[in-house]
């Protein structure tokens, strides 16, 4: 509940969560007025917002889960499953689904710690550069979780001050999108100002991250030009940012990686977080595991919730090595190796299709219960902004030799098998139609980003859900409706609390 989360925040937010990249320790729960002493405090304050996000009810599950359900890239695997997610993926959501319930205000816990941050930086007395450099973090985090929010809600309230009183906002209203996609653009522009060009961690964000951030606002919005010059501004200044592809694609999954990678421009840390109250650890991989899987890659297998289709299989060549990477095709059983044609002969809850293996395949250091995670799960990388500027350049100059070089930089990459060079896939040749390479530069964002939560957002900004959804689609789902469906409910019990609300998004 939002105002009942808000409330919390009050106390909740002025707590820093330990993080094992951050180095932060926990403190006492105190007045803004008597926290905020030093950068220290304000970096606390920060570090509370990103604890948010590494939450099951955020980026562990909630959101991703229904982010992957809802995109054509992965169906209901284990028909057993609860009923909220299978609503997500069938298109059958009602407002009191309980993936959105939980969802909207761990999203409204984010943006409340950082606008405890962002109030508390006013309170302390110390070099103002210094001191932007801190609170451009708040307004990243702001930002990034209202642009979920947005393209999830449509109209959603806005709150941009830190909730001293919980009556100035339990009457609150919806705020346009429109306006809520300038005022996320004014964050990213803050915090593009103010980051360093580096920081200890990638899951603290820098210049980089708010400016490709700030490219992935443009091209959903449409202004091409923009969304290609922040994008152009980050691979021109790559080597400062310390950005590049990674020479093997696998190697972005394995999580003893992670400290080294130099593609991630954001990243969510799991592993360190507090697992008290709404802080609690639980992330998404077991889901997409195959049942009864004894690889030990999750405590008796995987659970099969979010599995691909066939035809994301079949529709994907075997000769590109982003397939064998994202892909799990054989597991083993009482002791031997199955193909996945034998999946539910060893579970009654198994389906016979391959599995999602990103961040399953190797998931690292675990708890005991097998749902932490020492990967540091990535948001957004450097290959992104490539395609980014690649899709936005051919909207401006259509089949512009630039925007075939970073696909092809991309299938440069994709021809690394493990140190092996292969043939496949090919560069995009000269030449190629403006239309045809849209198509092509969409398809390699659902191949490049397969499984990282970006398909969706693809399908809802270009509108291709009759086809995605169609019976010649990945999923075919005969209820989709385009007039429903590009937007979720708005939680039920919140309008039922806040009148101001009303009506819901269309449909619902």
């Amino acid at each position: 509940m939002m105002i009942k989360n808000i409330k919390i925040l009050l106390l909740a937010t002025l707590l820093s969560v330990g993080c094992s990249d951050l180095e932060e320790e926990p403190v006492g729960i105190l007045a803004p007025e008597s926290f905020f002493k030093n950068l220290d405090d304000l970096q606390a304050a920060v570090n509370g917002s990103y604890a948010y996000m590494a939450s099951e009810k955020y980026w562990g599950r909630k959101l991703t889960l229904s982010l992957l359900l809802r995109g054509d890239m992965a169906d209901i695997g284990d028909l057993g499953t609860s009923a909220r997610r299978q609503d997500v993926n069938n298109f059958e959501m009602a407002d009191d689904n309980g993936m959105i319930t939980e969802l909207w205000p761990q999203s409204y816990a984010i943006i409340g710690a950082a606008n405890q941050a962002i109030d508390g930086a006013d309170r302390i007395d110390v070099n103002a550069e210094k001191k932007n450099a801190v609170v451009a973090q708040a307004y990243f985090s702001r930002a990034f979780a209202y642009y979920h929010l947005v393209r999830l809600f449509g109209d959603i309230p806005y709150i941009d001050f830190a909730v001293s009183d919980a009556s100035t906002v339990e009457d609150i209203s919806k705020t346009p999108a429109a306006e809520v996609y300038e005022n996320i653009i004014t964050d990213l522009q803050f915090a593009k100002e103010w980051l360093p060009d580096t920081q200890p961690t990638r899951s603290q964000p820098t210049k980089a991250t708010a400016t490709a951030y700030l490219a992935s606002v443009y091209l959903t919005l449409g202004d091409y030009q923009k969304a290609y010059d922040e994008a152009k501004f980050v691979i021109d200044n790559k080597a400062k940012f310390n950005l590049k592809l990674e020479q093997d694609f696998q190697n972005l999954f394995v999580p003893d990686n992670a400290a080294a990678l130099q593609e991630p421009l954001f990243t969510i840390d799991f592993i360190g977080q507090s697992r008290d109250g709404d802080l609690g650890q639980d992330y998404l991989a077991p889901l997409t595991g195959i049942r009864a899987d004894e690889t030990g890659r999750a405590e008796n297998g995987g659970w099969t919730v979010a599995v691909p289709t066939l035809n994301v299989y079949e529709d994907w060549s075997g000769r590109d090595y982003r397939k064998k990477v994202s892909l799990d095709t054989v597991a083993i059983f009482n002791g031997e190796e199955h193909d996945f044609t034998e999946f539910a002969n060893f579970s009654d809850r198994g389906v016979n299709r391959p599995h999602i293996a990103k961040y399953y395949r190797f998931p690292g250091t675990s708890g005991s219960n097998g749902r932490e995670s020492s990967h540091n799960f990535i948001t957004m990388r450097y290959a992104e902004v490539l395609l980014i500027a690649a899709e936005a350049l051919n909207e401006i100059n259509g089949g512009a030799t630039e925007a075939i070089g970073y696909i092809n930089e991309l299938r440069a990459r994709a021809r690394n098998r493990g140190g092996e060079m292969a043939n496949f896939p090919e560069d995009v040749a000269a030449g190629i139609s403006q239309d045809d390479l849209k198509d092509l530069i969409i398809r390699e964002r659902r191949l490049e980003l397969a499984f990282e939560f970006k398909r969706w957002y693809d399908i809802k900004r270009l509108k291709l859900g009759q086809e995605a959804f169609g019976p010649n689609g990945l999923e075919p789902h005969s209820n989709f409706d385009p007039n429903r469906d590009y937007l979720f409910p708005l939680p039920g019990d919140e309008l039922s609390r806040n009148p101001n609300l009303q009506p819901n998004n269309p449909g619902y």
